[in-house]
């Protein structure tokens, strides 16, 4: 990754580099390295020995297709915007306007704060401020860490520091990739036992057994793969969930999440820039419109405080 600062020509102090997702937080272990942005406590690049395990994006630009960002109060989507509160009604902002949907939460453009940094890890935290469509003040903090065994570990907690109980779906929406290996070559594997069927504006409308050509179980090849799909009832062993990506030779790339995070939302796409194919799996505390739904939707104590965990692990 780039500096994060630069001399501006010979013989002149260095200044501040500026990028679009704001400041990059870069932590190390081994040759691992994981580059964090104050920008939606986003992670723009995670790579092993040089290979990139993660989509990333340039300095100019925001994340494309929301690439690599933390989501709170709620992930994906919340239909038309509207929620009911003790029979009020709430109307969020509409920000999927081609679809009328508020989508990925009240974060994806806020600056993070930093609140510890060290070698191996980083925390950053946010405040969401009481707001149309939002009436409760909550915090959302993000650590990623570099463990012993070079995988990067991330908390993502949400704090609620209103008088009354406050609603919310945590999530991210981290791209997988092994290096410049074809994505039309790659293998994906989801252990799921249901899916949710959603309607042309991305809204669950009811849920069937993952059968048939959504069975990923035994793995699928990404180069015949269009889908936008959110799965539950997954397959933990030992408290964990993983989800790959495998390359030809054997490498591959796993999502690891904990029981916090029942549901796993698949996208691949070929809108994202420059790559024929893009992989994401999204990590959720609920799917799609659980704030109308109630599927997956938490309400948290006032001084609580809830915590979701998930990981990237590369075998290499």
């Amino acid at each position: 990754m780039p500096p994060t600062t630069q001399p501006s020509s010979p013989g002149e102090q260095a200044v501040p580099r500026r990028f679009a997702s704001g400041r990059q937080f870069e932590i190390r272990r081994g040759d691992a390295l994981a580059v964090v942005t104050e920008l939606a406590a986003g992670l723009r690049l995670f790579s092993r020995d040089g290979v990139q395990l993660t989509e990333s994006y340039g300095d100019a630009h925001i994340p494309p297709n929301a690439a690599g960002i933390t989501l709170a109060p709620w992930a994906n989507r919340i239909e038309d915007g509207i929620w009911y509160l003790d029979g009020k009604k709430q109307q969020l902002d509409i920000t999927e306007v081609s679809r009328n949907n508020a989508s990925h939460g009240l974060l994806r453009n806020s600056s993070y704060a930093l609140v510890a940094e060290d070698e191996f890890s980083v925390t950053l935290e946010a405040v969401i401020f009481p707001q149309h469509g939002y009436p409760f003040l909550a915090r959302h903090r993000v650590h990623y860490e570099i463990d012993a065994a070079l995988a990067l570990r991330v908390s993502q907690s949400f704090i609620n520091d209103s008088a009354a109980p406050a609603p919310f779906v945590l999530g991210a929406h981290p791209y997988f990739r092994i290096g410049d290996v074809p994505p039309e070559e790659m293998v994906l594997t989801v252990q799921a036992r249901t899916r949710l069927v959603a309607d042309e504006r991305k809204i669950p409308r009811s849920s069937v057994p993952a059968e048939g050509d959504f069975n990923l179980g035994g793995g699928r090849g990404v180069g015949a793969l269009d889908i936008d799909v959110s799965f539950t009832d997954l397959e933990f062993d030992g408290g964990i969930a993983r989800h790959t990506l495998s390359a030809p030779d054997g490498r591959s790339v796993s999502l690891e999440q904990d029981e916090n995070c029942a549901f796993v939302h698949v996208f691949v796409t070929d809108t994202f820039p420059g790559r024929t194919k893009a992989v994401a799996f999204e990590p959720m505390t609920g799917p799609a419109n659980a704030f109308n739904s109630g599927e997956g939707l938490r309400w948290l104590e006032p001084g609580e405080t809830f915590t979701m965990r998930w990981g990237i692990v590369g075998a290499l």
